[in-house]
């Protein structure tokens, strides 16, 4: 305590020091609490969100494609096949005698992908369209209006890098001359993969028939796949090219690198 001078008593009186509300310094103590407390739930939430994005939606998108894949190879096995791992070799010399499907309705299979470079047992369902409720559950989305498999012009696809099944996590490990092969109701159609490029999103021109060249009258028959980049964030866009190689019937049976990954997905193998 302090003493001053009382002038009109003229003795020395102590004072003392003001007192701090205590009903205001309980307020502020609960208010910092209670922000703590939301700061640590909104951490929660945030940690939940990512595991949710990165581990359970690649389970749910990961269980449809697997089921999707198994249904699309059982329906369409070669007309009395018994041996579903029987190879052929595709013909390329006579690009006339290569079947073009129609394009689906939306949300509807046009056939499978397989990519062992992706892992021998690499194999994703490829769906019309490039919508959310496609490539978020379904697999890689053939955008509108591209070429359909086998046709002349860019046959281009999308797919998620890291969620909702991941389809494209390794895109970014592909090597010029790795082949893929992509099923449809006709047959086997091979691919062989050439470059990829970085691109920012509003380069759609990579998808035009001729990538890069928009207005171009397309002479090869290329498959386009394209996803975001990097692997954890959506900057960019990777663009991965490959040109058509061969095809082949099914009743000639799968192309050999193939041959059982298709038989134990027919249930045969």
């Amino acid at each position: 305590m302090s003493k001053v001078l009382n002038r009109r008593a003229g003795t020395a009186q102590e004072t003392r020091p003001a007192r701090r509300n205590p009903t205001r310094r309980g307020r502020s103590l609960m208010a910092v609490q209670v922000i703590g407390e939301l700061l640590i739930t909104l951490g929660m939430i945030a940690v939940l969100f990512v595991a949710w994005q990165l581990w359970w939606t690649n389970v749910e998108a990961d269980a449809a494609q697997g089921a999707a894949v198994k249904q699309f190879v059982q329906e369409h096995q070669a007309p009395g096949t018994n041996d579903p791992s029987a190879t052929g070799t595709g013909n390329p010399a006579d690009p006339a005698a290569v079947p073009v499907g129609t394009a689906p309705a939306h949300g509807e299979a046009i056939g499978v992908v397989y990519i062992p470079r992706f892992g021998e047992n690499y194999s994703r369902p490829i769906i019309e369209g490039t919508s959310s409720d496609v490539i978020d559950t379904l697999g890689l989305g053939r955008y509108a209006d591209t070429a359909m498999p086998g046709a002349v012009g860019n046959f281009v696809v999308a797919g998620h890098r890291q969620t909702h099944g991941a389809v494209l996590d390794n895109i970014h490990t592909l090597v010029p001359g790795d082949k893929i092969y992509v099923q449809t109701a006709d047959g086997f159609y091979t691919y062989v993969f050439r470059n990829q490029e970085i691109v920012l999103p509003d380069r759609t021109d990579v998808i035009a028939p001729v990538p890069a060249q928009p207005g171009a009258v397309p002479e090869q028959r290329l498959l386009t796949m394209t996803s975001c980049n990097p692997r954890f964030g959506s900057e960019e866009r990777i663009i991965a090219y490959s040109a058509f190689d061969s095809w082949q019937p099914l009743s000639a049976g799968a192309p050999e690198p193939i041959a059982k990954q298709l038989a134990a997905l027919q249930g045969k193998g």
